[in-house]
């Protein structure tokens, strides 16, 4: 691997974003609009339902933490799609460039975009609503690092997907992540779901992460067993979807569907 290739690519993406009004709203417009929706929602919720304590500060954490996930699924396959858009998929892969240095730029993308969303969403809700994600205290970095590791395992698994079936399955790109929110337990515990279905959630990081999160906020342990669950299954996650990558790009390459769906 070679990093001058690898920055080329930073570099290349990054000029989109310079007379790109869409692209600008990705990152900043849609965190915003669903933070002011939200957290609308949860003062709403927090004044006819005040025997549920903390319900705002569950609510605006768990929001802020999806956000980061779904920006961190986005980074990767929209920097794949970006190629697609512009017919250069061919040229791309023409190059010296390796399967390895592509994902390795576009998970940089995906750390660039969940910086920028931390940024103005930690700095509204404390503006809008006066909550302060730093509430979470040091538990908060572990729990960001999983979530974005989840939204790269997705991102690529998307990735892998559209390169195999073209640019039909492009709505994935927007809809794969969010699959996962039902058995994610976002915005409730684990103990809501049917018993059937808590197994699954049990076998995704997200579920142990915002579980952590509300042990927490409501003080009612520590989550590192939570965190180590999460950490490992993440980790066996990506690693099986970058292999799955690999195979994926191997399968095109020698059926030229790769130049097909680059054009």
């Amino acid at each position: 691997m070679k990093l001058h290739r690898i920055i080329a690519l930073i570099s290349r993406y990054l000029y989109l974003y310079r007379r790109s009004l869409p692209r600008i709203m990705e990152i900043f417009y849609w965190p915003f609009l669903d933070l002011v929706i939200w957290g609308f929602i949860t003062l709403y919720l927090a004044k006819n339902q005040a025997h549920v304590p903390g319900f705002v500060t569950f609510f605006l954490g768990a929001l802020i933490l999806w956000d980061m996930l779904f920006r961190a699924q986005q980074g990767v396959t929209i920097s794949f799609l970006e190629e697609l858009w512009a017919r250069n998929l061919m040229n791309l892969f023409a190059s010296p460039l390796t399967p390895g240095e592509f994902l390795s730029a576009t998970i940089a993308m995906s750390i660039f975009k969940v910086v920028c969303v931390s940024v103005i969403m930690g700095a509204c809700a404390w503006l809008f609503y006066d909550y302060n994600v730093l509430i979470l205290g040091l538990w908060l970095l572990p729990f960001i690092l999983n979530l974005v590791i989840m939204g790269w395992v997705i991102g690529v698994l998307t990735t892998s997907l559209i390169m195999r079936f073209g640019q039909e399955a492009e709505i994935l790109a927007w809809s794969m992540v969010f699959l996962f929110q039902p058995i994610s337990c976002v915005f409730y515990s684990l103990e809501v779901l049917p018993v059937w279905l808590q197994g699954a959630a049990w076998m995704n990081p997200d579920t142990h992460v915002f579980e952590g999160m509300r042990a927490v906020l409501s003080g009612s342990g520590s989550p590192l067993e939570h965190l180590a669950w999460a950490a490992g299954l993440n980790a066996v996650l990506l690693i099986a979807m970058v292999a799955l990558f690999y195979k994926t790009f191997a399968y095109c390459k020698v059926q030229g569907s790769l130049v097909r769906v680059g054009e």
